[in-house]
């Protein structure tokens, strides 16, 4: 069985920078999507939260209406208890039975009296919970509003740019199987550690694409033989010549228009 060739660093170079021109079409379609799923995601976050607050007032509400049904009944109770004591002081035999009865109705009388205070603020309490829930469901319909426009606009985008960029995902897992491991591993350090994004760029009026500093000129001859893997000593990116580089984003483009 034949020995599988070993790809020239030329050969290596050009579809690392194949896999960078995909990588770069992708990150270009994920800008323009920009910050529009985030903004959803917390938006639906915002919604949720909000309901949730409604929910848990509403429980409030719940309980102190079944706090005021208690005191209208410790109410009733103390009512039938004075009547009963009323009833009670009219067979009494002494002053000391009378004067008991009497007590005990004017306890009843001051539990009716703090049943009713409580019943006053328990009605002023469900007057303001209902008033934060008539707000929380004006920011309700707002923050709902908000997130149909962005999700309308995300929508829109992703119809756009879905279908390009999954066939793009594709592209450049079958361009990675073309990259040797040790490569392909440095290439993506590279290019989660730049701003940017970029692990491979082309020399440009005698710098490496997107830097000031100048590359000697022995170093650029070492870059234009495409003989060795070469890279900036200021930025760490793999260098190539601005020749492979035009020869290959004219390839691609041809690919990108393709789908």
């Amino acid at each position: 069985m034949a020995k599988k060739k070993e790809p020239t660093v030329e050969e290596k170079l050009r579809a690392l920078y194949d896999l960078q021109l995909i990588d770069s079409r992708i990150d270009k379609i994920r800008d323009i999507r920009g910050e529009l799923p985030l903004e959803v995601r917390d938006l639906e976050d915002e919604i949720e939260g909000l309901n949730k607050r409604i929910e848990k007032i509403n429980l409030s509400l719940e309980d102190l209406e079944n706090q005021i049904s208690s005191k209208k009944n410790l109410i009733e109770e103390s009512k039938a208890l004075i009547k009963k004591y009323t009833d009670q002081q009219k067979n009494v035999r002494n002053n000391r039975e009378f004067d008991s009865l009497n007590k005990e109705t004017e306890f009843q009388e001051l539990e009716i009296q703090l049943a009713e205070k409580n019943i006053n603020e328990f009605k002023a309490q469900i007057e303001q919970k209902k008033e934060s829930i008539e707000e929380i469901k004006s920011k309700l319909a707002d923050k709902n509003d908000h997130l149909k426009h962005k999700k309308g606009e995300l929508d829109l985008i992703l119809k756009e740019t879905e279908k390009e960029e999954n066939m793009l995902l594709k592209k450049s897992e079958d361009y990675k199987k073309l990259i040797d491991e040790r490569l392909l591993f440095s290439y993506s350090r590279i290019r989660n550690n730049v701003k940017n994004g970029l692990a491979i760029v082309p020399v440009e009026r005698g710098a490496a694409g997107g830097s000031f500093f100048t590359i000697p000129p022995q170093i650029q001859m070492e870059i234009a033989s495409r003989s060795k893997i070469i890279t900036d000593e200021h930025s760490g990116r793999i260098l190539i010549d601005e020749v492979l580089a035009g020869e290959q984003k004219e390839k691609m483009e041809k690919l990108f228009s393709s789908i």
